[in-house]
């Protein structure tokens, strides 16, 4: 009997050539919420460049990151220069600067020029994800965070000279961001950072001496650093934000020195390193006393909700490439989109990836709101504390929903060069590290309830966007009590509930924030029933539902 394995071999190459063209176009369920959050009037006037964008994401960046990641491609550091001058460098595949063109020049940075436009530039930030971090996706948080930091505390002689070239889409000319905050003594513990600044020969000038030990994006053109001046107390009232260029005014390279580049599991495209800082030329940025507070304000909470869009979008390529594989597929006769059980995991992915989306896209509208100062308390209140939660909970989720394309490819699952899930997989895994580990966030949200009351608010706002709704209105209900026992009961027991709770209540957020845009029902009691509960019977109405559900990605 002659050996043919023709069609499975065809099967697999539909597979690749049915992948979506174009990931705007592709993705009715994005454009829905990004209507809903946005306005039908900012979608007409944005969705070309989305359009454009989502066709370049889908084809040359997408090509020039799988190429870039490749081992033999990664990052290398090149201290010095062929004449002995120190240059503090890293050397990139030409395949990192090809996808930064197209990254950059979608003007996700340039529309944060005007205030209110956090929700537009995440819209190309999520596209730009649907790669994973994509060696340039970090560096876009981050230089978020300096664009709003500098509007807001700069002097006018340095939003003249660097917000020109920050807002620039001219890949060859912009100026990109960095924010150095870890020490190696303190990681989260932020108060424990011991580095040095130093008055420097001009008012407002300071030279900063010590160590850093994670800093990704290193050869930013700005960094947005904290540093203890001397003489300050201890813990974060003591630390300073500090604007530190590459260049030094006088365009000397500035008194940094890169001790060795980070071999990390995941974002292996995007240079991360120590550095050891002697005397570095910085500029203090809005009061000493207010660092670790402008930090938070301006930097921190937007690179947390950066980083949610970046999961988000690596839970929603994994839908595209489970789903696409699913109908290709054959096994025991007909494709695997046939069977019950991978219907209903192509279902539970999602139902999921909707969800994170919803809620995230949610805080982004908030984010806008309390920027152009049209937010109420309320929501003020809430977005403090759901920033923390779904920055946790949506790391989590974009894991398991990628483990599950990966489990639905079974053992092509795991092969890098057979699709992109093992590289967004490692990406994940960083970003579930970077900005805020989990038991941090829970603590943070314990902390401003127990001591600022933000549990109000934030409940508050739950309740509101469920009314109407019998199921959501009783899950806010049980779980708004739940969070007022955590708070009476002692600390170390409260400490152990909060996982649980938090857990619940950022599932919550995106529950309602999923009623509000319009979300299938069908998706919306999906999704209730596997994290809010009761589970539901496995009965002729269950495998009617996840029959529907899983007919899309």
């Amino acid at each position: 009997m002659a050996y043919d394995n023709t069609q499975g071999r065809e099967d697999l190459l539909a597979f690749e050539r049915e992948q979506p063209k174009n990931f705007w176009r592709a993705d009715a369920d994005l454009q829905r919420i990004a209507r809903h959050w946005a306005g039908e009037e900012n979608i007409a006037a944005w969705e070309a460049d989305l359009d454009r964008f989502g066709a370049e994401c889908a084809g040359p960046v997408d090509r020039a990151v799988r190429e870039n990641n490749l081992t033999h491609n990664l990052p290398v550091l090149r201290r010095w220069g062929p004449y002995g001058d120190r240059i503090e460098e890293v050397e990139h595949h030409p395949t990192y600067h090809e996808a930064g063109r197209y990254i950059y020049g979608s003007g996700v940075m340039k529309v944060l020029g005007e205030p209110g436009h956090t929700l537009h530039s995440q819209l190309f930030g999520f596209l730009s994800a649907l790669n994973g971090e994509a060696g340039h996706n970090c560096p876009l948080a981050c230089t978020a965070g300096v664009i709003k930091a500098l509007i807001a505390l700069g002097t006018e002689e340095l939003k003249a000279r660097y917000l020109p070239r920050l807002l620039s889409t001219d890949y060859e000319k912009l100026a990109h961001g960095a924010q150095f905050l870890t020490e190696v003594q303190g990681g989260s513990d932020v108060g424990a950072n011991a580095i040095r600044a130093v008055p420097g020969e001009a008012p407002g000038t300071w030279r900063i001496y010590g160590e850093k030990w994670f800093c990704s994006n290193v050869t930013a053109d700005l960094i947005l650093m904290t540093a203890r001046p001397e003489g300050a107390p201890e813990g974060t009232k003591g630390l300073g934000l500090f604007l530190m260029p590459r260049r030094t005014p006088d365009g000397e390279i500035n008194r940094f020195f890169i001790r060795r580049l980070k071999d990390k599991l995941g974002t292996r495209s995007m240079a991360s390193a120590e550095l050891d800082f002697d005397g570095a030329f910085a500029w203090s940025l809005g009061p000493i006393e207010d660092g670790f507070k402008n930090m938070m304000t301006y930097v921190i909470n937007t690179s947390r909700v950066f980083n949610a869009i970046g999961t988000s979008g690596v839970a929603r390529r994994s839908c595209f490439v489970a789903h696409g594989y699913a109908r290709r597929r054959k096994a025991f006769g007909p494709p695997i989109i046939e069977y019950p059980l991978v219907q209903e995991t192509l279902a539970d992915m999602r139902a999921e990836t909707l969800a994170m989306m919803s809620g995230t896209f949610h805080i982004l509208h908030l984010m806008d709101r309390i920027e152009l100062g049209e937010a109420t308390e309320e929501e003020a209140g809430y977005a403090r504390t759901a920033i923390n939660l779904n920055k946790m909970r949506s790391a989590q989720s974009a894991h398991e929903v990628c483990l599950s394309a990966i489990e639905t490819l079974a053992g092509n699952g795991a092969i890098e060069s057979f699709s992109v899930l093992p590289r967004l997989l490692r990406d994940n895994v960083v970003f579930e590290n970077w900005e805020g580990a989990h038991n941090v966030l829970l603590m943070q949200v314990y902390r401003d309830a127990k001591q600022r009351g933000l549990h109000e608010p934030y409940l508050a706002h739950l309740r509101r966007l469920s009314e109407g709704h019998p199921r959501l209105e009783a899950a806010v209900k049980t779980w708004s009590q739940a969070f007022q026992e955590v708070l009476s009961t002692d600390e170390a027991a409260a400490t152990l509930k909060m996982r649980p709770l938090g857990a619940h209540l950022a599932w919550l957020q995106w529950a309602v924030a999923m009623r509000a845009d319009g979300t299938d029902e069908a998706i919306v009691d999906h999704f209730l029933d596997r994290r809010i509960g009761p589970e539901a019977a496995r009965d002729e109405a269950y495998l009617a539902r996840i029959r529907s559900i899983s007919k899309a990605p």
